[in-house]
């Protein structure tokens, strides 16, 4: 492995790892909910984690740390790579612990965010990830929240009982197809990672089954003898994973010269009253590293979150790190708009009740860099519209651009009363300068508006930037001089 290993105080460490980990932004709010029971040290809130800023625009959470920025793989895309000379360092399991519980106590953070390299192999790490957790629940008592990473590649024993210990958990996809992961990220198989998606998947099923399908707080009543058979059973396979973790420790040590963590000792823990990853799993992947389209993106996005049951699919833009003549050139900036656009469609999936065939096809396989998703599918399926407010269904609102879930369901209440106007769902926060075109209210649109795409996507670009004026198909069209009723209707929207 190239780098330096060198011995640092706990700051210099701190500031390494922090670093490090930057790139992963896999951030959001803990989804779930645990107060304080008097005995442990802090809760977990529907609100999450604290959330900061990087200098670069990224959103993430405190505290964000690597365990270790050492690795054996040498993907071409992470500043981590074990062919990159950088320093080297690790943080010890109590290190973690005492800068968990430090920050807590002063209000800096809510919770913790661990992720880390590779050493020595995935099953060796996440066997150094759970004494960490180990030691936060039992010694330290802190029940806050807490978001660990997952190594494909490790044993299914020691994924199972960090997942017990740990509220949210992640296994990170990377690459959207096997073809890019296997360009830039030779060392991983996709298979290795769907594999523990798959496991946590139905870890999160059987815990809500055996402590109520209807809620990951309350715990149903079951058969004292069942319940100490389970426990029994999850005792056996802790010990077991624990000796087979000492055998690898052991020809670790015998084979290379090296100072090795002290192990914690797990033996006599009890069955955990915790949940098995209460506030679900999520992954993330990285946009631009290799030549994917917007529609294989989402169609991967869709099929994660209805074959694995994900709570969130993240994506980062890609940032180049490595001069590698395999990834795109080393001056080009982050592709951040396009990585907007895909937050953009994932939350049309996941709450609007669009389908990624919908949205794009291998004819139309990039989103519109002027338009949002929303608008651009709008705008191709104009025999749609217009929509009549007083009439329409709930779904059929969700699909006119400017109509949130919000507004969509005051309008639901608000009809009832009345006919509303546009005056009306302005006041309800529906977005005028992009509904507009696609919605009547009593009958009648707000202008004369003509129903035809290029017509409509030059006045959804003007709003949006006044300078670009570009055709729904992405070619770009000459300045023109706009009539004055066209113009009008820009001013009054």
């Amino acid at each position: 492995m190239s780098g330096i290993i060198t011995e640092l105080d706990l700051q210099e460490k701190l500031k390494i790892l922090a670093d490090s980990a930057k790139f992963d932004v896999a951030c959001t709010s803990s989804g779930v909910e645990r107060k304080g029971d008097g005995k442990h040290m802090g809760n977990a809130s529907g609100a999450g984690i604290c959330h900061t800023f990087t200098s670069d625009g990224r959103c993430i959470s405190l505290l964000k740390i690597l365990f270790t920025n050492e690795c054996i793989y040498d993907c071409r895309y992470c500043v981590n790579r074990s062919s990159n000379d950088v320093v080297r360092t690790s943080f010890t399991p109590e290190e973690v612990c005492t800068l968990t519980m430090e920050f807590y106590r002063r209000n800096y953070i809510e919770g913790l965010f661990l992720s880390s390299g590779i050493v020595h192999s995935p099953d060796y790490t996440m066997g150094l990830l759970y004494e960490t957790l180990f030691l936060l629940r039992s010694k330290y008592h802190f029940n806050g929240y807490i978001h660990i990473k997952g190594i494909p590649g490790a044993s299914q024993e020691v994924v199972e009982q960090i997942g017990y210990l740990c509220d949210r958990m992640s296994v990170n996809l990377e690459l959207p197809t096997a073809e890019g992961l296997k360009e830039i990220a030779p060392n991983k198989v996709r298979k290795n990672i769907l594999k523990p998606m798959r496991q946590i998947q139905n870890g999160i099923k059987e815990s809500r089954e055996y402590h109520g399908v209807h809620s990951m707080q309350a715990r149903v009543s079951v058969d004292e003898k069942s319940y100490y058979n389970q426990m029994a059973e999850i005792a056996e396979s802790r010990d077991r994973m624990i000796e087979q973790r000492e055998k690898n420790v052991k020809k670790l040590e015998e084979k290379k010269d090296i100072l090795l963590p002290v192990q914690q000792r797990s033996r006599g823990l009890s069955h955990p009253s915790r949940y098995f990853v209460p506030a679900g799993q999520s992954t993330q992947m990285i946009v631009g590293a290799t030549q994917e389209t917007d529609y294989q993106i989402i169609s991967v996005t869709e099929a994660l979150y209805q074959r694995f049951d994900m709570k969130r699919v993240f994506y980062s833009a890609f940032v180049n790190v490595n001069q590698d003549e395999n990834l795109p050139g080393f001056m080009e900036k982050p592709p951040l708009l396009r990585e907007h656009r895909l937050y953009q469609a994932d939350f049309l999936l996941r709450f609007y009740g669009f389908a990624a065939g919908e949205l794009l096809s291998e004819k139309n396989p990039n989103f519109h860099e002027q338009i949002d998703p929303k608008c651009n599918w709008a705008v191709h399926h104009l025999e749609e519209f217009p929509v009549e407010i007083n009439k329409a269904d709930y779904y059929t609102l969700l699909r006119v651009p400017g109509i949130g879930t919000k507004s969509a369901g005051r309008i639901l209440l608000a009809r009832k009363h009345g006919q509303l106007d546009f005056e009306d769902i302005k006041r309800m926060g529906v977005v005028l300068k992009r509904a507009l075109y696609f919605i009547t209210c009593k009958g009648r649109m707000m202008y004369q508006t003509k129903m035809e795409e290029d017509y409509i996507t030059r006045h959804l670009v003007y709003n949006e930037r006044p300078s670009a004026m570009l055709l729904s198909d992405g070619s770009k069209k000459t300045y023109e001089q706009m009539n004055l009723w066209e113009l009008g209707c820009i001013q009054q929207a």
